[in-house]
């Protein structure tokens, strides 16, 4: 049953995942304040059990892995069935591996790209064929200052990031057409759990002056040095009423301040070496 017709039409329905902490909790309470619907993805959806009592019918808690594309496909199946539609999809589920490109393990590896990339994968599956028939939708793909930048200790991050970024590109423009929009979301230092939560590779001495000096440096930031969740949340939501939304949206000083001299340093590569690359092109 649609149970959105009683409901004012410039509210929104919401599908968040990694709905329970940092960015996407504070992005579910501020739909919800706003008077709007959400579907609250994540693992374990009980630290979201007091706010569905507060909010009722409004917040639809799902238990789901986004890396089980059934449960995903359920998910969203679910959603329609309660709320009637989807107009913004946070793609914002994930989580870092921090090591040296060489000290992360197969298995380590291939768990961070099942949820970074593969879940993300999951979900853009199973929402937009509800966003192609509505002609209508937003997407919002979780990436991070690390989506254009990188540094000792980060690689593998970087890498799902990095990808998550490419396939945005490509589906930005597959999918305008269709009247649906995409903006690529690239927090810089943010006060969440996700330092936390992040899964650490066994040491190789030879890092000790490059990755663990990274990662001291890291753990002595002080708290000034991160963006709050809440306003990182509110710049997303600025974004979603824009009627032109930007593909990529840096939130966070942090985030240009990294990602400003990555992207010079590129123009500069191409620029530095243009000679020989045209110089391949002649016989």
């Amino acid at each position: 049953m649609n149970t959105t017709s009683s409901r004012p039409t410039h509210l929104r329905t919401w599908l968040i995942t990694g709905a329970t902490s940092g960015i996407g909790r504070e992005l579910t309470l501020q739909a919800l304040k706003n008077g709007d619907t959400v579907a609250a993805l994540a693992r374990d959806t009980s630290p979201l059990d007091e706010l569905a009592q507060a909010h009722g019918e409004r917040l639809l808690l799902i238990r789901a892995d986004v890396r089980d594309e059934r449960a995903v496909r359920d998910a969203v199946e679910g959603t329609v069935a309660r709320f009637g539609r989807i107009d913004v999809v946070a793609n914002n589920a994930g989580y870092g591996l921090f090591g040296a490109v060489e000290e992360a393990s197969d298995p380590q590896a291939r768990a961070v790209f099942d949820t970074n990339v593969f879940g993300v994968l999951n979900v853009l599956r199973a929402t937009l064929p509800v966003l192609r028939a509505q002609r209508s939708g937003h997407i919002l793909q979780g990436s991070s200052v690390y989506g254009q930048s990188a540094h000792p200790g980060v690689g593998l991050l970087a890498a799902t990031k990095y990808a998550v970024e490419g396939l945005s590109d490509a589906l930005a423009a597959e999918i305008a057409p269709l009247g649906i929009k995409v903006t690529i979301i690239q927090p810089g230092m943010t006060a969440t759990p996700f330092l936390a939560n992040l899964d650490v590779a066994a040491g190789l001495s030879d890092y000790d002056r490059t990755v663990r000096q990274v990662q001291k440096g890291i753990g002595e930031l002080p708290p000034s040095a991160f963006s709050a969740a809440e306003r990182i949340a509110a710049g997303i939501r600025t974004a979603v009423d824009s009627p032109n939304p930007p593909l990529r949206l840096a939130l966070g000083a942090s985030s240009t301040t990294a990602m400003r001299p990555a992207l010079e340093a590129r123009i500069a590569d191409l620029e530095g070496w243009q000679h020989l690359t045209e110089a391949v092109d002649s016989p």
